[in-house]
């Protein structure tokens, strides 16, 4: 497992629900999904705020939807546009269309960053 020099590590989980007699799950595997950095998230704070031309005083939080924030789907695709040059990533549209919040967003830049890494 490669964490990149952090003390970090993620690793994918699965269980059975037969064993834990748990019929509301249709899955047959649960994933945990960890939580993006706070810098990560901090960065997309800074480019949803500069993209949507919200004041500094403007309280943006991990739930905050860009629906909310009175962005359309232009804004959106800006934000991702912005988000993909300054993490070096590119975000295809099934998951352009996933991001709703600012922790979304962030969730899915540590996933494609993680990605790329494991790549190289």
């Amino acid at each position: 497992m490669q964490t990149n020099g952090m003390n970090s590590k993620v690793r994918l989980v699965s269980i059975s629900t037969t064993k834990l007699n748990l019929p509301s799950l249709r899955s047959s595997r649960l994933c945990v999904c960890c939580l993006a950095k706070p810098e990560t998230v901090n960065k997309v704070v800074e480019i949803v705020k500069r993209q949507l031309a919200l004041s500094d005083d403007t309280n943006l939080i991990p739930e905050s939807k860009f629906s909310e924030l009175e962005a359309d789907s232009h804004d959106t695709v800006e934000i991702v546009m912005c988000l993909e040059e300054e993490f070096g990533i590119s975000v295809d549209e099934d998951n352009s269309q996933n991001i709703t919040t600012v922790q979304d967003a962030a969730n899915l830049i540590e996933k494609l960053v993680q990605q790329k890494s494991e790549v190289a």
